[in-house]
């Protein structure tokens, strides 16, 4: 797009230029007074710097919109990635709180399986010292 604007730009520039000169030889050549020849050049003159101001003011209006267009898509870039980098870091904490509560889960039912055990085994040695007792004084 960039080289599209520097050959328009440069088409336009070598048209003002070859109409300048044109001009130049085209009020050279015609059978005119000193005094005709020099208002026209002046009035010709002044055509063109009028119009190179046009020029001027169009690309710099068109410079301007490029500038506000490329604002607004890097605004948008960059609220689109504020958004979904939120979006991560709540899918993020989400999956962090459901492994708390599964690992918390885990421990307590570990928790309670070694409780039972325990009890169970405390059961048996109970059950083992009464029947060597029971063995002992008979």
């Amino acid at each position: 797009m960039s080289r599209d604007n520097n050959l328009a730009k440069g088409f336009l520039i070598g048209f003002l230029a070859g109409g300048t000169v044109g001009a130049i030889v085209a009020l050279l050549t015609a059978p005119k007074s000193g005094k005709e020849l020099r208002a026209d050049i002046k009035t010709k003159s002044e055509e063109y710097f009028d119009e190179a101001e046009k020029y001027l003011s169009e690309a710099k209006d068109k410079a301007r919109e490029l500038i506000n267009e490329g604002k607004k898509k890097s605004e948008r870039i960059i609220y689109d990635a504020r958004s979904k980098s939120e979006d991560i870091l709540k899918d993020a904490e989400k999956v962090i709180k459901d492994a708390k509560v599964k690992s918390t889960d885990t421990f307590l039912a570990g928790k309670e399986r070694i409780e039972l055990e325990a009890d169970r085994i405390k059961s048996s040695v109970k059950a083992g010292i009464d029947a060597y007792k029971e063995a002992k004084n008979s």
